[in-house]
């Protein structure tokens, strides 16, 4: 038994994830903005926590380390979508996905960074997106959120790898989960015209695809909760064949790109 600190647990991956994990006999700490959840079980004690005010945060670290104990793996799963063209998305609206995808995360790493330091261990698991690592017309501001967060992460686990803890990104590709409904995806409020043959078309479809995802979010959690376990926890876990291919198209991309200007970019030095 170990315990699991969980943000966003009212729907989606993190309610999904903690049904699992308490079914597998793990405590959950589960966090939601009103404190409030539809689980039930002797193993989860439910926080009121909004992460985006780092207050809040620390606070309710602090009850949750003096009310569960100490905290085995941390998981970073709050967080929201915006669909619109890079253009379209107000300055406001951006603030407002940043501050909960990207500030909300860094939160959290702060605020159970100290415990896990002292007790040398623990597993920090960020969530991004396949859309934190290849760009989508549509997506740009998520795109931007989830970017951030790889690259933080990245640098996390260089940092804290000294202290025995551990860093996983999961990048899921489209899973039946609530993302793309209403509750959980924004959209612009600015509509520009010239897009409607590229993010206009995300924005159209997004709302229709809720509930067709391929992706089975029940054997998600179950590979992250295999991953988390695991000896060696991969720095990435992608999820979905879906995910996968937009990976694998994107790392061949980057490739071509380097091997087309590679001679010339590189001769950039200083002559001798």
């Amino acid at each position: 038994m170990s315990n699991w600190l969980v943000t966003g647990i009212s729907r989606g991956f993190g309610k999904q994830l903690s049904e699992e994990l308490l079914k597998n006999g793990h405590r959950v700490a589960g966090t939601t903005r009103n404190g409030l959840s539809d689980l039930r079980h002797a193993n989860l004690t439910v926080f009121k926590l909004d992460v985006t005010n780092p207050e809040d945060v620390h606070a309710a670290v602090l009850d949750i380390i003096e009310t569960v104990g100490p905290i085995d793996v941390v998981v970073n799963n709050a967080g929201f979508g915006m669909v619109g063209a890079v253009e379209e998305v107000s300055p406001d609206e951006a603030r407002h996905v940043f501050a909960t995808n990207v500030f909300g995360t860094l939160n959290v790493i702060q605020a159970v960074l100290p415990s896990l330091r002292e007790q040398r261990s623990g597993l920090i698991i960020n969530f991004s997106s396949v859309g934190g690592m290849a760009g989508s017309a549509g997506f740009g501001i998520y795109n931007a959120t989830k970017f951030a967060v790889e690259g933080m992460s990245e640098a996390l686990a260089l940092e804290v790898n000294p202290f025995g803890i551990r860093v996983m990104i999961v990048e899921p590709g489209y899973f039946r989960t609530e993302f793309l409904s209403s509750q959980s995806m924004s959209k612009a409020e600015r509509v520009i015209e010239d897009y409607a043959s590229t993010a206009g078309v995300t924005r159209a479809n997004v709302g229709s695809r809720d509930g067709s995802q391929s992706g089975d979010p029940a054997k998600a959690v179950q590979v992250i909760i295999a991953a988390a376990e695991s000896e060696f926890p991969p720095l990435r876990l992608p999820l979905g064949a879906d995910a996968f291919a937009r990976i694998d198209e994107k790392i061949a991309k980057v490739q071509s790109d380097m091997a087309a200007w590679r001679e010339r970019a590189t001769a950039t030095a200083f002559e001798p």
